[in-house]
């Protein structure tokens, strides 16, 4: 069975990790994976380019996370009209039908890292605010949780909103612009994926303000030593490499004929903090994946 496996970029760790899900998911069962990555990051045109380079080797099945809500829409009608089974995970998948779904819901994981952080901070206090893309679906979602969660904090005040494109080098620049028109740090950071964390973390420590507490998503080995060492705060585990896995066993499931969940996959919230990030100090291909079956007999109530 061949797959063609579909990440966003190159620059996310949290993407290097899910196409070593997919390999992890793939190989007991003798299948071949080959990797679609856009050479700019999260660009729609060359995903969709991509797209058609796939089709033309004929995949049996597609495993796909798209970089846009609707600017891949046309290359994956393609794949409908080829009559290729999708998978999507991290988002889903537009148009046309996928066979099975695997992500997180975003909107509750950025509310749940937004309370963490309201009660670190006693309901009061200052926050700076770092988004992804504009367009972004993750983004978006998880600006609305990151709302949700302080729009009845009347202790708590919101001194910024910056967009760090998932880029760390976009959010350092950025904050550390920021600083210099601040007469003071924010008291704390929320941050919609770790690796612009870091960056902001870079921007903080060049600034001299260390005592900012920041919190970021994704759970990537460099924010999981950055809260041993007690420089970030929190993070949550929004686990693409579990994603990528799940989706890739989705996939060779249907292609073998077996039945999958007819409701979306979805991992459940986990906050990384002082108490238990020593369960996530590992690299990735040393951290434990679950199967399908492992994971619903995990989240069935």
């Amino acid at each position: 069975m061949r797959l063609a496996i579909f990440t966003k970029n190159r620059s996310n760790p949290a993407y290097a990790a899910a196409r070593l899900g997919a390999e992890r998911a793939a190989a007991p069962w003798g299948a071949q994976v080959t990797h679609y990555v856009p050479d700019t990051p999260d660009d729609p045109a060359q995903q969709s380019a991509l797209v058609d380079a796939a089709l033309a080797t004929r995949p049996d099945a597609f495993v796909l996370s798209p970089v846009h809500a609707t600017r891949v829409n046309g290359a994956i009608a393609r794949i409908v009209e080829a009559g290729i089974p999708m998978v999507g995970f991290v988002n889903p998948i537009p148009v046309g039908r996928s066979v099975a779904y695997v992500g997180a819901d975003d909107t509750r994981l950025a509310y749940e890292m937004g309370r963490y952080l309201v009660r670190h901070l006693g309901a009061k206090g200052t926050v700076l605010v770092v988004t992804g893309p504009v367009e972004s679906v993750t983004s978006v979602d998880r600006l609305r949780g990151l709302g949700d969660a302080l729009k009845d904090e009347g202790g708590i005040r919101v001194v910024g909103q910056l967009a760090g494109d998932y880029s760390r080098q976009v959010a350092r620049e950025r904050v550390t612009q920021w600083l210099r028109h601040q007469h003071a740090a924010p008291d704390a950071c929320l941050v919609a994926n770790d690796i612009m964390a870091m960056g902001v973390l870079e921007a903080l420590d060049a600034a001299g303000h260390r005592g900012v507490a920041v919190v970021g998503v994704n759970a990537i080995p460099e924010a999981i030593t950055a809260i041993g060492q007690g420089r970030m705060l929190a993070t949550a585990d929004f686990n693409a490499m579990q994603m990528a896995s799940l989706a890739t066993e989705c996939a060779l499931r249907h292609l073998r004929g077996e039945p999958l969940p007819a409701q979306p996959i979805e991992l459940p919230v986990r906050i990384v903090d002082r108490g238990n990030w020593a369960d996530w100090d590992l690299p990735y291909d040393a951290r434990a994946l679950l199967s399908l079956d492992q994971l619903l007999q995990e989240v069935r109530p």
